[in-house]
């Protein structure tokens, strides 16, 4: 097998959507890829609700760390192949020029630690967000990666980010 895919994914905050993307894509990529998260403006500290959600879904929760997305624009960085924007705002921000030219798509998830009403309602938003994009990352990681071309590849991930979410009973 070649070197793991690196795949980035970008929040404004990094405290709840790209953190849960990165631990799924890491158990769900099975060492075909390595993923990493990032924020344009990182909150500082993964949200509460983030760690715990990951944690009763038996994730190993030391990697969660809000970061800032200069760390992947660096000479000393991962070489990316794959850049997700899965915020709204991040996607519409000025993004750092990433070494290689990686494939990027829009994976828009609403923002869980946005939501309001009673502690289960938020809990609740944290876990639609989950199942999002658990939804998307399954479906990118049985893309036959290494059999399309650039172009093909653009246009599949891109489709994954309009994937909805699967209803709790389906």
């Amino acid at each position: 097998m070649e070197r793991p895919y690196d795949v980035l994914f970008l929040c404004t905050g990094n405290s709840a959507r790209s953190l849960l993307a990165e631990a799924i894509l890491n158990r769900e990529g099975r060492g075909r890829f390595r993923a990493y998260s990032a924020g344009s403006h990182p909150k500082g500290a993964p949200h509460p609700y983030t760690i715990d959600l990951l944690a009763s879904l038996g994730y190993d929760t030391g990697f969660a760390r809000s970061k800032d997305w200069a760390e992947f624009a660096t000479p000393h960085a991962p070489h990316l192949d794959f850049v997700f924007t899965v915020c709204d705002a991040a996607a519409a921000e000025p993004c750092p020029v990433w070494p290689g030219q990686p494939v990027s798509a829009h994976w828009g998830v609403p923002d869980p630690a946005a939501a309001t009403g009673k502690e289960s309602e938020k809990r609740l938003a944290f876990a639609e967000a989950y199942r999002m994009l658990f939804n998307r990352i399954t479906a990118f990681v049985s893309l036959p990666i290494a059999s399309l071309d650039r172009l093909a590849l653009e246009k599949r991930v891109a489709e994954i980010g309009t994937l909805s979410p699967k209803p709790e009973n389906a």
